[in-house]
């Protein structure tokens, strides 16, 4: 480009130095639209020549916009100062125009605001972000109390679509869980515009080829955005979310442990809608509506008037018992487990044989994560069984369901188990035979026994001893087993005229007969 800046007759008193060298594009436009002249700036700014711009119309020297500003302002003599800023897309710039027409010429000013219009995009983006956080968060909050207050799996499934459906955050949101005795998804409950979409997603189910799909056989949330570019969504369920405006969803399991018990999608307009911050929230939903799930489950299962009785035969070696009992002629029993993070605590008593060569063999086994010995006795003792949560006791107790017992021998291990009657008891099988091979024996439903509180209690006083009823009640009263406490043990023992070591035998006595009461198990005390 050459310095040398060409002045047309009569023009040189417009263009002069200062407007030459401006930090701006200065162009000088006749009324018609044809360029006189334009400086160094212009030039770079609308990426054209000296020698192309001169004698051009404006329309061939500002490139396509959206709104075509500057050209239409020339279809007539431009009468009125104009200002505006548009985005030019050959140029990958947003330009702020100015056109001030005078007697003779029209002015136009041209300055790249690209960078202060990006600024100011990502300031209203902040500000989008931290409102919508702001909703969500409230949205979040008042879905996670409704949960806890939710009484059944229906109410829970109500809860959430109502809450999520009902928002101007997103368009619809369904509830799915597995058919009862089967595989396939079905729709528990769907709230919000669902259009055609809906309607796609439940006729496509039983293909399994739906995002909620995966995120229940995952156990983990999965996000689609746009779903119209995902080929791993159903073609019809693509092209029903494009004609219902759809673009984004998110698949989140409803998760307790290592079960998962349904799945919620949700659907949004909006591209990109789904940040990591909004999954990360809704994953929390997720859990809490899992948790909520498995405590109606024990609800049901406490206030049901019959309880159903399973008994499983579990007799795959790579199982943890099952293989020791075969290989070493061991017999163990479950007295009960303690759940202890990811693993389970289990107290098993070995029959016979040698309590430290049924540690050794145990600790061996690849499913068992620590074994410590609480007791021996002339043969056998008791044990304290770490294992993890992918042996057939962690998976049980995963499901939120009541392993009454547990024995394992020779011929194979058989677990007790208690599930409410509305419980599916195949899915319970089919659940656990993934893998292990596991046999159901047995299937019987009894009338639970009503225990008032009174008969607890004479239970309870025909167990215990007059001195340990003493013992206890004294120290209770005397506030013994506060923290800080009221009276020491000598101070206790003084009071009912005994020794300290006597009035701990008594404490300890009578405190395990209590605990083996509540706790259902026998106490050969």
């Amino acid at each position: 480009m050459s310095d040398t800046y060409f002045t047309p007759p009569n023009m040189g008193s417009h263009m002069n130095g200062a407007s030459a060298h401006a930090p701006i594009g200065v162009l000088l436009v006749d009324p018609g639209g044809t360029v006189h002249e334009c400086n160094a700036v212009a030039c770079e700014l609308l990426e054209c020549s000296r020698a192309e711009a001169q004698g051009a119309t404006v329309e061939y020297v500002f490139p396509d916009s959206v709104e075509a500003t500057v050209t239409g302002l020339f279809d007539t003599v431009p009468e009125r100062e104009h200002v505006f800023e548009e985005y030019y897309p050959a140029l990958e710039r947003w330009l702020s125009v100015s056109v001030v027409p005078t007697d003779e010429l029209v002015f136009v000013y041209v300055d790249d605001v690209t960078e202060r219009y990006r600024d100011r995009r990502r300031i209203e983006q902040v500000r989008d972000d931290l409102e919508r956080v702001t909703v969500l968060n409230g949205l979040i909050s008042e879905v996670l109390a409704d949960l806890m207050g939710a009484a059944s799996r229906e109410e829970i499934a109500e809860t959430i679509c109502r809450r999520l459906g009902e928002t101007d955050l997103y368009e619809f949101a369904w509830v799915g869980e597995r058919e009862l005795g089967g595989d396939d998804l079905v729709v528990r409950a769907a709230v919000g515009h669902t259009g055609r979409t809906l309607e796609e997603i439940e006729s496509c189910l039983e293909e399994a080829t739906v995002p909620e799909e995966r995120a229940i056989a995952s156990g983990e949330s999965v996000v689609v955005q746009p779903i119209g570019e995902d080929s791993r969504v159903a073609e019809p369920i693509r092209r029903a979310a494009f004609a219902d405006g759809l673009q984004s969803l998110l698949a989140i399991p409803l998760t307790y442990g290592s079960n998962a018990y349904g799945v919620v999608g949700v659907y949004t307009t909006e591209q990109d809608a789904f940040s990591e911050r909004e999954r990360s929230s809704f994953e929390t939903v997720g859990e809490v509506a899992g948790f909520a799930v498995n405590a109606t489950r024990h609800r049901n299962l406490l206030l049901a008037d019959t309880v159903v009785e399973l008994d499983l035969q579990l007799t795959d070696p790579d199982a943890p018992f099952v293989g020791v009992a075969d290989r070493e002629g061991l017999s163990f029993d479950l007295e009960g487990f303690v759940p202890q993070g990811e693993l389970l605590l289990c107290y098993v008593v070995v029959d016979d044989g040698s309590v430290e060569r049924a540690a050794d063999r145990l600790r061996a086994h690849e499913g068992i994560e620590a074994v410590r010995v609480i007791s021996e006795q002339d043969g056998g003792g008791t044990l304290e069984v770490a294992v993890g949560s992918e042996t057939p006791l962690g998976l049980l107790a995963a499901t939120g369901l009541t392993v009454s017992g547990a024995s394992y021998s020779a011929d194979g291990g058989i677990l007790e188990i208690e599930c409410a009657p509305e419980d599916d008891v195949r899915r319970i099988v089919d659940e656990l035979s993934r893998r292990y091979d596991v046999e159901l024996l047995a299937k019987r439903e009894r009338e639970r026994e009503v225990t008032t509180t009174r008969e607890f209690r004479d239970r309870l006083a025909e167990r215990l001893t007059e001195r340990q009823e003493h013992a206890l009640r004294t120290a209770f009263f005397a506030d013994y087993f506060e923290s800080p406490r009221g009276s020491t043990a000598e101070e206790v023992a003084a009071a009912l005229d005994i020794t300290g070591p006597t009035l701990l035998h008594h404490l300890r006595a009578g405190q395990r007969k209590l605990l083996a009461e509540f706790f259902d198990v026998a106490d050969e005390e």
